[in-house]
């Protein structure tokens, strides 16, 4: 640890709730609408919930595993979502897969339309998720994680316990095949969901 924890900031908070669980609420208060709408967006809002739900538990839970010279607790929290919506791929890549060759499915409201209000395009949606679907499913987190979540490569790579290097290389694999995928479709749509490394090398 490089200094005392800010009491008010996350790894003090964490800290704390080893002596008075209770504090450890705070944590879910300024998380879980995030995270509950990342998960919406990967497997719908009926998931949602419960992964939201379980994410917090295991938080509570490993708490006193928790690096507290990490300040800011919002990958660490990513990235238990990310691990207990990836028991969940099946029931992900038959939604995409059901929304590729449909154009319908109950998961697209809640992460299609949400991603980006501007693409109205059918086959734009419909190319998407064949893309998605098509990733694997460390490609699928981290394009996700940058895309939706909103984190950096270091964030993502703390939040998938995996080398900076590797996000790196899953992201522009994951970039190329979501390009070829929408083609000349919407440019715009390539642009707001699978940002350029400059954003956030």
């Amino acid at each position: 640890m490089s200094g005392p924890l800010n009491p008010g900031g996350d790894a003090g908070i964490i800290a704390g709730s080893l002596e008075r669980p209770d504090l450890f609420a705070e944590l879910y208060h300024r998380y879980a609408p995030d995270i509950h709408r990342y998960a919406a967006r990967r497997l719908g809002d009926g998931a949602a919930d419960d992964i939201t739900a379980d994410t917090f538990l295991s938080a509570f839970r490993t708490r006193s595993r928790y690096d507290l010279g990490r300040e800011n607790a919002r990958p660490w929290l990513y990235g238990i979502a990310a691990n207990l919506i990836g028991k969940q791929r099946r029931a992900e890549v038959r939604a995409l897969r059901a929304l590729a060759r449909t154009g319908n499915d109950p998961v697209a409201e809640s992460w299609v339309d949400r991603a980006d209000s501007r693409v109205t395009a059918q086959a734009a949606h419909t190319s998407l998720a064949g893309a998605l679907a098509s990733l694997s499913a460390g490609d699928r987190h981290v394009l996700l994680l940058v895309a939706w979540a909103d984190l950096g490569y270091q964030e993502v790579a703390d939040a998938l316990s995996i080398p900076v290097g590797t996000v790196r290389s899953r992201l522009n694999r994951a970039r190329r095949k979501v390009r070829g995928a929408l083609g000349d479709l919407d440019p715009t749509l390539v642009h707001d969901i699978v940002p350029e490394a400059a954003s956030h090398g």
